[in-house]
């Protein structure tokens, strides 16, 4: 078929790309997130009649941007730089680095971005319970590592 009409593409990229951004960002930290982020883009306008009839694009896309930026082992970094003032807990960087993919997709969307289960689990593509318990674990990990008592 032929080349993707500009405009087209234009309308899927400004109602799309966000929410990939963000998720993609949540699950693979800044470096690997932004590079997630290019690598589905660029696979949505190489295969845009097919991304066209999609009912989820936005949860194929994550899977798309996960896998092509898939390398040996190199772990999501989520440290902020030194020279700049926390906004958050100082230590939440390098806790967020120790939970897995799906406990810091869970807890960065839903209470960093304010998602709903239901949308992180139609992002991810697995069942709404799973989401909540990803992110139970991952709150329980996140308050182990800080230290924080939720029961003050």
């Amino acid at each position: 078929m032929g080349e993707p009409s500009h405009h087209e593409f234009e309308a899927f990229l400004t109602r799309v790309e966000p929410g990939l951004r963000r998720a993609l960002f949540s699950a693979l930290g800044l470096d690997r997130g932004r590079e997630a982020t290019a690598e589905a883009l660029a696979w949505a306008w190489e295969h845009w009649r097919r991304v066209q009839k999609m009912d989820d694009p936005t949860g194929y896309l994550f899977r798309v941007g996960q896998s092509r930026s898939r390398t040996k082992r190199t772990p999501a970094i989520f440290v902020r730089p030194e020279w700049r003032e926390p906004v958050v807990e100082p230590g939440l960087g390098h806790a967020l680095q120790e939970l897995t993919e799906s406990q810091r997709t869970a807890v960065i969307l839903v209470h960093g971005f304010g998602w709903h289960l239901r949308e992180v689990a139609e992002l991810t593509g697995v069942t709404i319970s799973s989401v909540q318990t990803h992110l139970d674990r991952g709150l329980k990990k996140l308050r182990a590592t800080l230290e924080v008592d939720d029961h003050a």
